[in-house]
């Protein structure tokens, strides 16, 4: 995720990585909410004008910190055990239940926020991050085997990754059974 138009010297690879590995540590150890600029600058060894130089807010930094695979990276790679029911409602919880510890359904508010800001935000998480294409490969390998009938893959995903975003945006609730109500709704629909 290159930002657009940035002034300034160019951006050292070594400096992007120490910044983004050091996002990464802090973010496995404090959370979201307990992640500041200034704690990622100290960590990485950076004056706190070179993040904001090449990132803009820490949902940014964060944003490419998952595209690039340094934050969870194995959160967004769904299972594939022949059972797409079962392994799309294990993805689904696993994002609600990761979306429910404290903080992090504002990291997804930001998220949200940053890609709704700017364009390259959004089209450059979405691109590496891979969600859309992860979840929709697993659908198409079970089309293609027949385990389900043939179905608007894309449109699925987008609405499965909707209903999550819409739920954290208004902070509703989202019960024990809500991940496997809304797989099972998705895959009757024709």
């Amino acid at each position: 995720m290159t930002p657009e138009h940035r002034q300034g010297p160019a951006r050292s690879e070594a400096a992007r990585m120490a910044i983004l590995e050091a996002t990464a540590r802090l973010f496995a150890e404090r959370g979201f909410d307990g992640l500041t600029m200034e704690g990622v600058a100290a960590e990485a060894g950076v004056g706190k004008q070179t993040i904001y130089r090449w990132w803009s807010s820490r949902s940014a930094l964060v944003a490419e910190g998952l595209a690039e695979g340094l934050i969870m990276p194995e959160w967004f790679v769904p299972a594939d055990s022949g059972d797409l029911r079962a392994d799309l409602t294990l993805w689904l919880q696993n994002v609600v239940d990761f979306i429910g510890r404290p903080g992090n359904d504002a990291l997804l508010r930001s998220l949200v926020a940053a890609s709704a800001q700017d364009a390259s935000v959004a089209v450059g998480f979405s691109e590496r991050l891979g969600v859309l294409q992860l979840l929709g490969d697993r659908m198409q390998r079970a089309v293609d085997t027949g385990d389900i009938d043939e179905l608007p893959v894309e449109e699925l995903v987008e609405a499965m990754l909707g209903a999550v975003v819409v739920r954290a945006l208004r902070r509703g609730p989202v019960d024990d059974d809500f991940a496997a109500r809304l797989v099972a709704m998705l895959l009757r629909a024709p």
